[in-house]
């Protein structure tokens, strides 16, 4: 039986006087990779923040694991990656150990000392992005690419549940953006980690998701992933004249 991770009920959100999401409901289950797509303007970001409780909506309910999101508690269970990872202070003097490890202190006092098993979910969370033998390099020395996976790895090193990200690719190069669908598989099937994507990139996502939520005029249109149905989807989405260029990455 598929288990609900999150729950969206009657969703309603406003800015001002301009509503921006209206009456919007679905489900996120266990072992889901989503994509969120739509037009500039169309509330993606906004979306996902209300995902994880940093917006309140004016009206329905956001559930994660079963719990009200305003009184969600457990944030190990989910991983963040918000767009403004991507503008970390360059001249930040940290490494990527410590920026990792600063992620390890969300339920701690700060008088809480470093444990060795601390050290070794950092290894793992390295490992994993394959990013071990940067350990001790200054964050602001890498690549756009090498910063996203320092970021994952950020995340994944309380072994969360979920992985939310807000348009993680804006910014890297080709060969990173295959390292990152890559790594986004291992993380769905080896580790079994939720996975929910806002991208600006149609063609690629369509292809590597298996739900696909479009976004357009306050509402949100969920679906399977599947080229045929994405299509008239987003045409109804973007209008009839859009073109759509699917690319093998």
């Amino acid at each position: 039986m598929d288990k609900n991770i999150l729950e969206v009920d009657n969703l309603s959100f406003s800015y001002g006087s301009n509503k921006v999401l209206k009456d919007v409901s679905f489900r996120i289950e266990e072992g889901d990779f989503v994509g969120i797509i739509g037009p500039n303007g169309s509330a993606k970001s906004t979306l996902l923040k209300l995902m994880v409780g940093l917006l309140k909506p004016d009206e329905g309910t956001v559930k994660l694991f079963g719990e009200r999101i305003e009184e969600f508690k457990d944030y190990k269970k989910m991983g963040y990656i918000s767009q403004n990872a991507r503008d970390f202070n360059q001249m930040f003097p940290a490494t990527v150990e410590e920026v990792i490890a600063a992620n390890l202190y969300l339920n701690r006092s700060l008088f809480n000392r470093f444990k060795k098993e601390d050290n070794q979910k950092i290894e793992r969370a390295l490992k994993i992005v394959e990013m071990e033998e940067f350990k001790k390099r200054k964050i602001g020395n890498l690549s756009g690419g090498q910063k996203q996976r320092v970021f994952i790895a950020r995340a994944l090193v309380n072994n969360p549940q979920i992985l939310f990200m807000d348009e993680p690719l804006v910014g890297v190069d080709l060969d990173s953006q295959n390292k990152f669908y890559n790594l986004m598989d291992k993380l769905n099937r080896e580790h079994n980690i939720t996975l929910v994507m806002v991208s600006h990139d149609i063609g690629v996502i369509s292809k590597k998701v298996n739900k696909i939520f479009c976004l357009s005029k306050g509402n949100v249109y969920s679906h399977n992933s599947n080229q045929s149905i994405c299509i008239d989807m987003f045409k109804d989405v973007y209008g009839d004249n859009m073109n759509i260029l699917f690319h093998e990455h």
